[in-house]
């Protein structure tokens, strides 16, 4: 009784360890073991510093170069970092880069939304051969041409405007979606696909519960590379065949030969592609939990 009454006093008195005042009340000379303490703020922000060093001294480089090295003719086609940032600050408290932004990812969500009966042709063409036959010579005869090269003629046909740039970038949304879906069902387990049919299921119920399932995260990859080439085909249908958005801000700005302007939206470009990828990626996360692949 005594013994446990100092150990009750020590765990009262004490303002460090609990475990080390019960080893030291009971007598117990056996080491005690300490938990390693998590990374505290400042071990957190060293270590995002540090994914940062490149990226700082490159900017650093940029504005030495552009300030001591550059004469005042060459500097406006390279400004410093300093002066880009003035003319950010410029289009962002206008609202003016946030119109063109809007308007970009518009177009981008609608040509999106099209795509995505790539998902229906393709497993219809990887699960049944007979379709695949029919489909597959046009899909390869019209996958190699880039997205580009059907500007001038998507202008004849949609004129210059929000349709012709969701077609431009339909079709590079299109074909990584629909090429992806056809893998991802050509390498579904045909042990799965017996085991369901053994337990009664039907065409319909394997397709929907067992294939598309299965081939969920390739379709999943196929929508992360199509985003992406959309996002590029976007900015450069915009260049040619927009009135708004990121491609037209950038070929506006070159006409006036504010580079600031065209660099801003360059990195803008860069830093929406890069939160679209991050976004599927975590969507991705959430709802395919058990796929090993998108985890990596």
């Amino acid at each position: 009784m005594e013994e446990l009454d100092n150990i009750t006093r020590a765990f009262a008195n004490t303002g460090t360890s609990s475990v080390d005042a019960v080893h030291k009340s009971a007598g117990n000379s056996r080491p005690t073991v300490t938990l390693p303490l998590p990374p505290g703020v400042g071990a957190v922000m060293l270590a995002r510093l540090r994914r940062l060093a490149l990226p700082i001294l490159l900017v650093a480089a940029w504005q030495i170069v552009s300030k001591l090295v550059l004469d005042d003719t060459t500097r406006a086609l390279l400004p410093a970092p300093t002066v880009v940032a003035v003319a950010a600050w410029e289009l962002v408290s206008s609202g003016e880069l946030f119109r063109h932004l809007a308007d970009s990812l518009r177009r981008e969500f609608i040509a999106f939304s099209w795509s995505l009966v790539a998902i229906p042709v393709g497993v219809a063409m990887g699960w049944w051969k007979s379709v695949n036959e029919q489909l597959d010579s046009l899909v390869e005869i019209l996958r190699p041409i880039p997205p580009l090269a059907w500007i001038p003629l998507s202008i004849l046909w949609f004129g210059i405007g929000d349709i012709q740039n969701q077609f431009i970038i339909f079709l590079g949304i299109f074909f990584p979606i629909l090429l992806n879906t056809i893998t991802g069902v050509k390498g579904v387990d045909l042990n799965l696909v017996r085991a369901a049919r053994c337990l009664g299921a039907g065409e319909g119920d394997v397709l929907r519960r067992v294939v598309l399932l299965a081939a969920l995260p390739q379709i999943v990859t196929g929508i992360r590379i199509g985003l992406g080439v959309g996002w590029m085909a976007l900015v450069a249908a915009e260049l040619v065949g927009a009135s708004s958005g990121l491609g037209f801000l950038i070929n506006d700005a070159r006409t006036l030969l504010r580079t600031d302007i065209v660099i801003v939206g360059m990195i803008t470009i860069g830093l929406v592609g890069l939160v679209l990828d991050l976004l599927i990626r975590e969507i991705s996360h959430r709802l395919l939990p058990w796929s090993r692949s998108l985890h990596r």
